[in-house]
């Protein structure tokens, strides 16, 4: 999963020490006076799903106060997902700072399930352990290990060269912590061929990752076809479908060049008929995600993951076009 990808730039809060992060979180709450009765209510009555529906949020962008998370976190009232997950940055103390104020505000104001994700290539062994203990201490359900983006200009710690690495390792050091991993429906844009992928994904999980998300992807037929190759590999882990809403013509072009998400005719179409009508577009984006969706979970998938990029009116809206196909159970 790109994190540079999935939120833009990587959080630039300031440095702080594990021990400090509930309190900033409650500094933080304290400053935003998020709305009562807000979606902790709804979140105290939430029943996990079938099949599994989770949603990503990443922290606030640079210069932003940590407590802007709360617009995020309030807009998504209504929304029941079985788990939120908190994105990362490129490894700088901040970034794991960040993630883990967001996981512990998520956990302990909104009583939902967290997971925090977390990049290898620029952490040592020191930064990991750090990152893994703040994560302990807000309570996550587990760590999505990551390779995560490279940074032009500045030299991996040469530590965990692959997320299989960083998954070997928190298996190894946090052995109580869910291990998440990520998976592309069209190939890392860096491997081969998709064979290839789908057998290095099978590492992964020989790693100790247990649960799939997959990086975004346009086509279900794609997604329904590496679903395939992956269990002929072995890979037997839940795999959760990675969706994006359509928010707007780049974004959609830009995603296709970093990620390799090819764009099928039909949402071709809605980008020329609708792309200088950004208001008709997301109308548009909002039913193309929902069709996605409901499709997918008609032909069985085991999870959803929705891409929130923290515009909860959007999230608000697929949830109610398709809220209803996924079952509760106590």
């Amino acid at each position: 999963m790109s994190e540079k990808t999935q939120q833009g730039e990587s959080s630039q809060e300031p440095a702080a020490q594990p021990a400090a992060v509930s309190l900033a979180v409650s500094a933080a709450k304290s400053a935003a006076e998020p709305a009562k009765g807000s979606a902790a209510a709804s979140a105290q009555r939430r029943r996990d799903h079938v099949p599994v529906f989770s949603l990503e949020v990443f922290p606030p962008k640079r210069n932003a106060s940590v407590g802007t998370i709360y617009d995020t976190l309030d807009g998504l009232q209504g929304v029941d997902p079985d788990f939120i997950s908190v994105t990362y940055g490129t490894g700088k103390q901040a970034d794991r700072t960040a993630t883990a104020r967001i996981c512990n505000t998520i956990r302990q104001e909104y009583d939902i399930p967290v997971i925090g994700h977390l990049t290898a290539q620029y952490l040592d062994e020191q930064g990991a352990s750090e990152a893994l203990e703040m994560f302990e201490q807000a309570k996550v359900r587990g760590v999505l290990a990551l390779r995560g983006d490279a940074v032009p200009g500045r030299e991996p710690a040469g530590v965990f060269d692959h997320a299989s690495d960083l998954a070997a390792f928190i298996r190894r050091t946090h052995h109580d912590l869910t291990i998440y991993g990520a998976c592309y429906p069209e190939g890392h844009p860096q491997s081969v061929s998709l064979k290839e992928d789908v057998e290095n994904l099978r590492k992964k999980v020989d790693a100790g990752v247990s649960h799939l998300i997959s990086q975004l992807f346009y086509d279900n037929a794609d997604f329904l076809n590496f679903v395939q190759m992956a269990r002929a590999e072995g890979v037997d882990v839940p795999i959760e479908a990675g969706i994006m809403p359509v928010m707007n013509v780049g974004q959609v072009r830009r995603m296709g060049k970093l990620c390799g998400a090819r764009i099928p005719h039909a949402l071709d179409r809605m980008l020329d008929k609708w792309q200088d009508d950004p208001r008709s577009l997301r109308a548009a984006g909002i039913v193309y995600a929902s069709q996605q969706i409901s499709d997918l979970v008609a032909q069985g998938v085991q999870g959803v993951h929705l891409y929130t990029m923290n515009h909860p009116g959007i999230t608000r809206r697929i949830w109610q076009n398709v809220g209803d196909l996924f079952e509760t159970q106590v």
